[in-house]
């Protein structure tokens, strides 16, 4: 009977042990399965929430701000007024954007050959400095409805008789921003173009005698004038079409919720005639429409 006994203790003890064990076994599964869906689900979450890699639109709305890139010393275009301030067309226009969008406009002030490498670097979303669109732009950059249409000016010492129209330029020195379209124009036209970062500087370089002529947007030369009136320079010759001034982003999929966005903006600017109206106030004409 005591054999029995203990035989029967040891058995229930082995059962009672087995059927916890058997509990704690299924507790643990359950455990395992709630904190995989928990982490699945906390996972979706997350990317719902974080802007796509290849979606610079989304990116911008998730970050609260647009970074435009620009010279900041080229009037009246990008430039700082007697207070400092940052001002000019393509400064209000760029915060137009940026108003319309729902986040702030970030400027960011560099040399012209520069605004192009920090946008391919990834530095900037996109550039607002007057920028014309040419064929060999568009092969690397995808650009925005334009928003602005000038016409280059041939400029040149009042005392200048040598130079009338662009033919003259061949074998002739000229002043102009490295990679603009005005340095360019200049050298298919036979010139010898000296590099220089403003306006300022290629007006000083050709009314010092070191170089012979420059190119420049029409509008930023009546500019100066306005502001220099006494300025020996002349205007002998503008091309015959204008150009369009667009905003260049980077080429791809990633821009092109972006692109189309901005699009829409200018098409609303222009329809409430904001466009017309800063263009107006500083350039005292209206180069919004073509």
């Amino acid at each position: 009977m005591k054999t029995k006994r203990i035989f029967g203790i040891f058995a229930a003890t082995v059962l009672s042990a087995s059927v916890l064990a058997g509990c704690a076994s299924n507790k643990t599964e359950t455990t395992s399965e709630d904190t995989t869906a928990s982490t699945s689900e906390s996972t979706e979450a997350t990317a719902d929430e974080t802007p796509a890699a290849d979606d610079l639109l989304a990116q911008i709305k998730s970050k609260g701000k647009i970074v435009f890139a620009m010279e900041g010393q080229w009037a009246p275009w990008t430039y700082h007024n007697e207070d400092g301030d940052l001002v000019g067309y393509d400064t209000e226009v760029g915060q137009a954007i940026a108003n319309k969008l729902g986040v702030e406009a970030e400027f960011v002030e560099g040399e012209w050959d520069g605004l192009f490498t920090g946008l391919d670097g990834g530095r900037y979303d996109a550039i607002i400095n007057g920028v014309e669109i040419t064929d060999e732009r568009k092969e690397k950059y995808d650009f925005t409805t334009p928003y602005a249409y000038i016409k280059t000016a041939l400029v040149v010492t009042k005392d200048n008789t040598e130079i009338k129209t662009f033919e003259d330029l061949a074998g002739k020195k000229t002043s102009n921003s490295l990679g603009s379209t005005y340095a360019d124009l200049a050298a298919e036209y036979g010139a010898e173009v000296q590099n220089v970062d403003t306006l300022s500087e290629t007006i000083d370089m050709m009314t010092s005698g070191r170089v012979d002529a420059t190119l420049n947007a029409e509008v930023s030369f009546y500019d100066y004038l306005k502001e220099h009136p006494d300025a020996n320079i002349q205007i002998v010759a503008l091309t015959d079409e204008a150009s369009e001034v667009s905003i260049p982003l980077r080429k791809g999929a990633e821009t092109e919720s972006l692109r189309a966005e901005i699009d829409k903006i200018i098409a609303e600017l222009s329809a409430d005639g904001t466009l017309s109206a800063l263009s107006e106030k500083y350039f005292g004409s209206d180069i919004s429409q073509k």
